[in-house]
């Protein structure tokens, strides 16, 4: 059934290739246009996207520009603030330090101040400098020196500000950036001057009077240096403003520039897209194209195959129908019939095969042992090596390749020791007899390496020690197939083949030995002695007819092996090709060049069978010889009825027939030189044989010989 599924996958593989081939061509068609649209689209999108990108190009270079004119402005405004703030650094730890100094003075400090009635000279100092700073103006006292004059005094408003609330709030409040010029003229000029405004010496009197000292100190110093640094800072302020006029201009630019990237990204991506469309169509028309050369290639290499496969398809499902009967039929045959005649197995096969049919098991009409279970490769190869070709003959091989047991083949011509010695030549054959001194020696090597063994010339007995041997009587020991020879475990091959001819023309092996054998008949058959006598005759009279037609069943046999390789490779390729047969290069590719291959061979074939036909008809001229000496061959076979001692070889009687071909009349014309070669023939065999006979029986031979003659 695996044969024939593989048969079925190939022509459903075929059918699927045909069914595909309208679809492909207008799927072909349909894709056509599609494609020719996508590469116009794929062109005008290309010249937008060309005229996008020169468009951005320019932008870019615009706000490059941009970009370096604010990274100027940026710059400048950065060397003024970092100017500005450089010069503040000189007043800025100052002025922290006052208004730390300010933090850690508290109330009741303030009120010592406050409540003294004659504060040190220092202190007074101190407050009409605070005065000063806060533009409060001093009262007009007498003078304490009774000269009768007024001064200007600043302890009676001091007193009125230190009891102020707000106090050290206002003043750490103060407006540092607007004190006016002529507040601090005065300072500098009335306070700072006096060697009396000095924090550590104020501190001698009040430490609250330090503290407010400092931060009148360090209000000049801030004010100092706010003054040399306003202008730059008016500057900074204008470059700060224009910069921030060039970055708003700068990102709207941006933004342009941004949004037409946007724009050229869309169009690229769309173009992207599109290029996808466009070489997925071309792979699709690609591919189509690709598939439909492929099937075309598949059904125009193996189209020819369809109605053989579809035969073969259906012979081996007739023969898988019949395998029951005609494997059963194919048992008894190789179990029991093998030591009988021609015409005894054709009776019991059909016999047989009526049963099966009466038992309603499924059979062949006509069985033959040889389709059943026969190769014609390895039949062909055995004709080769010397089995004759008639049935009969055939059949014995498939029974020595088919059995279980050892074949015991009764062979008085020499056929089947020719054969087996032909045909296990390169396989390293040993030839023994049980008359030799060393046959055990041979035996055990061939059983232990594997090579095949013929054992020719056996009697009605055999040696008892063969018997483990005849038995396959084999064990295990050490983890290898062993068997017991005598005394003697050697370890037994597997591949290790074993042969055994015997030349009596009719032997009575007991049924002990019959059963551990499979027990073959192989005497010559009027068929197959033919055959061989008409190639000796085309041999000798035209040997160049002979040679070549050797040389064409040699040549034969290899191009029907190598034809039944091909297609063997051809199904598995199908039936291994997963999916669609026609995405697959790779099998397609193989499949062509075996079919190429296959084409060849069997041109070559074709040529070969049309000269073995001619050479055939040739041959069949000679054919009325061949039978003319097939008859005689078997007349005096028939002698051994009559007395054993009447019993003569075919390589004698064949040695004859070539002295005759020798010996006889030539002619030209080829009935003439028949005549002249079955009259020379004839007279020589009944001379030769009545020569062995006794007087009684010369009359009987003649008259057997004209009977066979004229039948």
């Amino acid at each position: 059934m695996r044969a024939k599924k593989r048969y079925t996958n190939g022509l459903d593989k075929l059918a699927f290739a045909e069914s595909q081939v309208g679809e492909m061509k207008k799927e072909l068609v349909d894709l056509q246009p599609k494609l020719e649209q996508a590469k116009v689209d794929n062109a005008t999108m290309m010249k937008v996207i060309e005229r996008e990108s020169a468009e951005v190009e320019a932008k870019s270079k615009t706000v490059k520009v941009d970009e370096e004119l604010a990274t100027e402005k940026a710059a400048e405004a950065q060397a003024l603030k970092n100017e500005c703030e450089s010069d503040l650094a000189e007043a800025i730890p100052a002025l922290e330090a006052a208004l730390s100094a300010l933090d850690t003075l508290k109330p009741a400090d303030i009120t010592i101040v406050k409540s003294m009635k004659n504060p040190p000279s220092g202190v007074k100092l101190v407050m009409a400098a605070i005065c000063v700073m806060k533009d409060i103006k001093p009262e007009k006292i007498a003078d304490p020196a009774g000269i009768g004059g007024k001064i200007l005094d600043y302890w009676g408003p001091s007193k009125k500000l230190l009891g102020e609330m707000n106090f050290l709030k206002d003043l750490r409040e103060y407006d540092k950036d607007n004190i006016p010029v002529s507040v601090m003229q005065k300072i500098r000029s009335e306070y700072l001057t006096n060697p009396e405004f000095d924090p550590p010496k104020v501190a001698k009197a009040s430490s609250a009077a330090e503290g407010l000292c400092k931060w009148i100190m360090a209000m000049e110093v801030y004010d100092r240096v706010a003054k040399v640094v306003a202008p730059k800072k008016a500057r900074l302020a204008e470059a700060q403003q224009s910069l921030a006029q060039t970055m708003a201009l700068l990102n709207q630019k941006r933004a342009e520039l941004q949004a037409v990237e946007d724009r050229l990204e869309a169009l690229q991506q769309t173009f992207e897209e599109k290029t996808e469309e466009k070489a997925r169509l071309e792979f699709q028309v690609d591919l189509c194209a690709k598939k439909l050369e492929r099937a075309e290639k598949l059904i125009g290499g193996l189209g020819g195959e369809k109605s053989r496969w579809s035969h073969a398809a259906d012979d081996l499902q007739n023969t898988y129908d019949n395998l029951t009967g005609d494997v059963l039929i194919s048992a008894g045959v190789i179990a029991y019939l093998g030591a009988f005649t021609a015409a005894f197995r054709q009776t019991c096969t059909k016999d047989w095969s009526q049963l099966c049919k009466e038992k309603n098991i499924p059979c062949s009409e006509t069985f033959s042992l040889s389709k059943t279970l026969g190769d014609p490769i390895k039949i062909r190869a055995w004709n080769i090596a010397g089995l004759p070709t008639d049935q009969f003959s055939i059949d014995n091989g498939v029974i020595v390749n088919n059995s279980r047991r050892w074949p015991l083949m009764i062979d008085p011509q020499g056929q089947a020791n020719k054969w087996i010695k032909n045909s296990e030549k390169e396989n390293r054959l040993s030839v023994i007899k049980l008359t030799d001194t060393d046959y055990m020696r041979t035996l055990e090597n061939c059983i232990q390496f594997g090579t095949p063994l013929l054992l020719e010339n056996v009697g009605e007995e055999i040696d008892p020690s063969l018997e483990p041997l005849l038995l396959k009587q084999t064990f295990k020991q050490g983890g290898m197939d062993c068997i017991r020879l005598g005394e003697t475990i050697i370890e037994y091959s597997f591949d290790f083949k074993f042969y055994i001819t015997t030349k009596l023309r009719n032997p009575h092996y007991l049924p002990e030995l019959a059963t551990k054998v499979s027990l073959l008949n192989f005497m010559i058959t009027p068929e197959g002695l033919e055959d061989q006598l008409l190639g000796i005759a085309v041999a000798k009279e035209r040997p160049e007819l002979e040679e070549e037609r050797n040389a064409l069943i040699l040549q034969s046999a290899a191009n029907n092996k190598q034809l039944k390789d091909i297609e063997k490779k051809i199904l598995e390729t199908l039936q291994s090709s997963e999916g669609n047969i026609l995405e697959d290069e790779s099998a397609i590719t193989i499949l062509d060049c075996a079919k190429v291959m296959s084409n060849e061979i069997t041109k070559k074939q074709q040529i070969a069978e049309k000269t073995e036909i001619k050479i055939a008809q040739s041959r069949e001229g000679y054919r009325p010889i061949a039978k003319h000496s097939s008859v005689l061959f078997f007349s005096i076979a028939d002698l051994a009825n009559i007395d054993p001692m009447y019993q003569y070889s075919l390589i004698w009687f064949v040695n004859l027939y070539i002295n005759s071909i020798h010996d006889s009349n030539k002619s030209k014309i080829l009935e003439k030189r028949l005549r002249y070669l079955n009259d020379h023939f004839t007279y020589n065999l009944y001379c030769n044989v009545c020569r062995s006979l006794f007087e009684k029986d010369k009359l009987l031979f003649s008259f057997l010989l004209c009977c066979n003659l004229l039948m």
